[in-house]
């Protein structure tokens, strides 16, 4: 490439160089500046580590000198006025100074600094040739202080290397903060040196581990945990790119696996484990055991010397009371303080564990259940993860609040109705993502003072599932949802969507291909399994009188795929007439990227005949087998399935159908289900025939004629879990 086209290549970039977050403009001055080999690196002495690591990527030499002619500066300028993080980029004919009010200030703009450069620098692998950027001055600071992340590793472990991986991404899309779930049911992922057992036995599962699995892997025993050596390095490693850690010890509930290692920390009363074929699955610590504090003295002083972060999280979430009401001591310690609330038990419990960070110089973070009566200091710091009313509640108390409710910020929701993820808070991608608004969604102006920063989350269950030691899945759930997150953080969302959408697409898909994002998982015929795809936003679709219209705005090609002809594809040239709409999906191509299927409503359209579910599992009070027989909603078994275990569906009528849908467990989530087992059906109510392997505790059947019953039939003996959730049939009609 000559230097004339690169010259207009990096004028290009720098005209409009918005990317995720959208940089303040760069008022020009004139003339130009030209980046090349011969370029040197300066920086003060508390900045040499940003500067090695800007190297990294310049392929430039690091010198401990004054700036002087074609060089690039950092400097730490800490004015009284400015603001934290803000920093001021200058580019002049003959050197280029960042100049930050702290430490990352200077981060953010050396950050903005590269996205003036083009993609290829995120290879690390230097400039190409010299680059020409236009001379002038930017000016920018962050609209939120907290711009976060929160990873579960607990659940399905990343390792250090991966971790690394995710934190180099995070930091060039300026997130600060990342929040580690270090510990929950399935899993001890952190070296606790006095007492080695909860990692040694607690980071795996599986196999001949005494941690019965939940999610993913039954047989097989995996997992892993960071060394005290290896934290503190991913630790160094994140400050360099301006990005604190934050643990998070899940507590006192989601605590099976500490539990399991030291069953002394439970209540003190006899469960039935007759149900859950003899795992006691109790995940709660008892509050009023004097000694539990003495175990948590010694766990939590061993992270806070760890982690040098301000808060260190202590959970509150999602506490099984019913445990503490069961439990002798629980409920004479009520007894004692005059409560009438277990709420105030897990009230007491926090103050215990604020006291004993406050004496270690730290500060409580919690999830917003755990601020539900009001009672803790407003020094904790809250996360309100289950809605935006949580979080608006967190607010009204006066606490400082990381805004993250579920149906906004929770990526491991799926993006679209046919994709892999959870759907409880919603089904959403990066659109809806980006169209948070606080006043939009009800904070007053006292609460949004109150408003400490905004977090994304991913939550590890069905990570297992999809070959957690490489990044596709991840990289799919999270980008591009972090790129709008880091908008919203940075600058917010004034530019509306079609204007950011056009920036995602043009400037900042090239850097994601750049930094090796796996942002749309599809394997394209003829191209490489380590081909890197992104992720195109679905067409519009209309379907009316048999006439299906389909439209792209952001210059894709549409194709669509028909069930009537598997494995063909076809090029949409025009409206398609059809009048069975069903048999037809569409998605659209540019370049590498793929968009998810949108099809007509009647695709999704079911039916709900009169049934009957029967088992050899006896059904649950609570949640009946009426329920998934009404179609309202799941039902639960009272036990965990063993090898012969059986759920009939006996239909009142003979049903016609294309396709019939019966799942064993959530059908998000990979537990409470029938681990392994087969299909059969029945077009007589009396005979039955076999009709295929369980499939992630699901059977899909598409019966040719009527069908009067059909069952499946468990060949495993228990599930990890205390019973098997039954959903509703779901059954599309033949149209």
């Amino acid at each position: 490439m000559t230097k004339l086209r690169l010259t207009i290549l990096a004028l290009c970039l720098a005209a409009g160089a918005h990317a995720q977050p959208a940089d303040a403009p760069l008022t020009p001055t004139g003339g130009g500046f030209t980046l090349g080999p011969s370029m040197t690196l300066v920086a003060d002495e508390g900045l040499l580590p940003l500067a090695e690591y800007a190297a990294e990527y310049l392929k430039c030499p690091v010198e401990r000198q004054a700036a002087a002619d074609g060089v690039l500066s950092l400097l730490i300028d800490p004015a009284p006025e400015a603001a934290a993080e803000s920093y001021r980029l200058e580019i002049t004919p003959d050197h280029i100074t960042v100049r930050g009010a702290d430490y990352g200030g200077v981060f953010n703009g050396l950050q903005a600094l590269f996205r003036l450069l083009p993609p290829e620098i995120y290879a690390r692998e230097g400039l190409q040739g010299p680059v020409t950027l236009p001379c002038g001055v930017r000016e920018d600071a962050p609209k939120f202080a907290y711009r976060g992340m929160m990873l579960d590793v607990a659940r399905t472990w990343i390792a250090p290397e991966a971790l690394k991986r995710q934190i180099d991404l995070l930091a060039w899309h300026n997130i600060n903060k990342l929040h580690i779930h270090l510990v929950d049911d399935e899993g001890w992922r952190i070296e606790i040196k006095s007492h080695p057992e909860l990692a040694e036995m607690g980071g795996f599962r599986g196999g001949d581990s005494p941690i019965r699995p939940v999610y993913g892997k039954l047989d097989e025993k995996y997992g892993g945990y960071y060394t005290q050596d290896e934290m503190r390095e991913i630790i160094r490693y994140a400050a360099v790119r301006n990005i604190e850690m934050i643990p998070e010890i899940d507590l006192p509930g989601h605590s099976r696996t500490i539990a399991t290692l030291h069953p002394e920390i439970r209540c003190r009363f006899t469960p039935d484990t007759t149900l859950t074929a003899g795992y006691d699955d109790r995940s709660a610590w008892c509050v009023a055991r004097e000694e539990n504090y003495a175990l948590l003295e010694d766990i939590l002083g061993e992270i806070c010397d760890l982690f040098p972060s301000e808060y260190v999280h202590v959970g509150g979430d999602e506490v099984d009371m019913s445990q503490w009401k069961r439990c002798p001591d629980c409920q004479a310690l009520m007894a004692r303080e005059g409560m009438d609330d277990p709420h105030r038990l897990e009230d007491r419990f926090m103050e215990r564990m604020s006291a004993i960070l406050r004496s270690h110089g730290k500060r409580t973070a919690v999830w917003n259940e755990a601020v539900r009566t009001g009672n803790l200091s407003r020094d904790t710091r809250v996360h309100g993860w289950e809605s935006t009313r949580a979080c608006l509640d967190a607010t009204a108390k006066g606490y400082p609040t990381i805004v993250m409710p579920g149906e906004y910020f929770y990526f491991d929701m799926r993006q679209s109705p046919e994709e892999a993820g959870h759907n409880w808070a919603g089904i959403f991608d990066a659109r809806k993502v980006y169209s948070f608004d606080l006043e939009g969604v009800g904070f007053s102006e006292e609460q949004r003072r109150h408003v400490a920063g905004l977090q994304g989350a991913f939550w590890s269950e069905l990570y297992s599932a999809h070959e957690p030691e490489r990044p596709d899945y991840l990289d799919y759930m999270l980008y591009p949802r972090v790129c709008a997150l880091a908008r919203l953080a940075w600058s917010g969302n004034g530019d509306g969507w079609v204007r950011y959408y056009e920036e995602l697409r043009t400037k900042h898909y090239p850097r994601m291909e750049a930094m090796g994002i796996r942002y749309r998982l599809f394997r394209a015929p003829g191209r490489g399994a380590g081909a890197i795809r992104y992720r195109l936003f679905p067409p519009r679709l209309v379907c009316r009188d048999g006439v299906c219209t389909v439209t792209a705005d952001d210059g894709s090609e549409i194709f669509y795929v028909r069930d009537d002809r598997p494995g063909e594809e076809f090029r949409y040239t025009g409206p398609v007439r059809t009048d069975r709409p069903h048999l037809f999906r569409f998605f659209t191509r540019r370049g590498t990227g793929r968009s998810p299927y949108v099809a007509d409503r009647s695709y999704y359209r079911t039916i709900t005949p009169r049934v009957k579910i029967t088992s050899s599992m006896p059904e649950s009070s609570r949640l009946p087998f009426a329920n998934a027989e009404s179609y309202r909603g799941y039902s639960f078994t009272q036990r965990a399935c063993r090898e012969g275990d059986w759920i009939l569906y006996s239909f009142e009528e003979p049903v016609r159908c294309r396709e019939m849908v019966l799942q064993t467990g959530y059908s998000h989530l990979t537990k409470n289900l029938f681990t392994t087992g087969y299909a059969e059906v029945s077009y007589d109510g009396a005979h039955f025939e076999p009709a295929g392997e369980l499939a992630a505790g699901a059977a899909v059947l598409k019966p040719a004629r009527a069908v009067k019953a059909v069952r499946v039939v468990a060949t495993c003996h228990g599930n990890g879990t205390p019973f098997v959730v039954i959903m509703p049939p779901k059954i599309k009609p033949v149209l």
